[in-house]
């Protein structure tokens, strides 16, 4: 019963978030609202799946990024309501039914979860993280268009109707709230016993938080902005993708090999 509700909230999901970039039936805001609310119920249904069997979690590349486009569109959404970054809906309404899409298809394989109780929220952390510094590189890219449009004399100094001194304040809170999460989540992987591994992820992980560790130090330090920072910011993102769902989805779809380990 579980399975047939992953599999309706997903498709249901694909749906919604179809309608939203077609601006139909309720518009383009509220049925991503609506399309975010059954991806969620999605990626719970599937949870509660993996629990009820009883054999782990499926913690593959494609769950991983489905839940951080979820985390980001959410973000997003909250922030649209307080800050006017518009036209960038029907896109996102487009990742998030792909993201839906390769979760319900490439769910990933089991993996034990029984043997630290501190590592479900390492997990969580991790993954939060990942979301925070895609949320990061959104607005980095948003920056950096602006800032070029602003050079060209195309527009004034915002993007969207958002000033770009606030935009630039939004995307070093986001690297800053990131960061953190990350940190937490490395010290409580070391902490918990079996959740640390000396591996690709783990090695890519301490470089992406070395990365955005040099960017907040080099931000107060000496007053990075503009692109010097946002290429710090597209650095440590793509560390931070690669170290989870690169890696997985080298070992899961080239290799076609189960990773170990989460």
């Amino acid at each position: 019963m579980i399975l047939s509700f992953d599999l309706a909230f997903g498709w249901a999901a694909v749906l919604a978030y179809g309608l939203s970039a077609l601006g139909r039936p309720l518009g383009t805001t509220r049925m991503q609202a609506v399309a975010l609310v059954l991806h969620g119920l999605s990626l719970g249904s599937a949870f509660a799946q993996d629990i009820a069997q009883g054999q782990g979690v499926r913690f593959g590349f494609a769950p991983v990024l489905s839940l951080t486009v979820w985390l980001v569109l959410a973000v997003h959404l909250a922030e649209s309501r307080l800050v006017p970054i518009a036209g960038l809906r029907r896109a996102f309404s487009a990742a998030g039914a792909a993201a839906v899409l390769l979760a319900l298809f490439a769910p990933g394989d089991f993996h034990v979860v029984a043997y630290s109780r501190l590592a479900p929220l390492h997990w969580a952390l991790g993954i939060a993280s990942y979301g925070l510094f895609a949320i990061a590189v959104l607005h980095a890219v948003l920056l950096d268009t602006a800032e070029r449009r602003l050079r060209m004399r195309t527009a004034p100094g915002q993007m969207m109707g958002l000033p770009l001194l606030s935009l630039e304040r939004l995307t070093f809170h986001f690297v800053e709230a990131g960061f953190v999460v990350l940190t937490l989540a490395i010290l409580l992987g070391v902490t918990s016993s079996g959740a640390w591994r000396f591996d690709h992820k783990t090695i890519l992980s301490l470089l992406a938080w070395a990365t955005f560790a040099a960017l907040l130090v080099g931000r107060h330090l000496r007053g990075w902005r503009g692109r010097q920072a946002t290429r710090w910011v597209y650095a440590g993102g793509v560390l931070m993708l690669l170290a989870y769902a690169g890696s997985r989805f080298v070992l899961e779809v080239v290799l076609q090999r189960p990773p170990v380990g989460m």
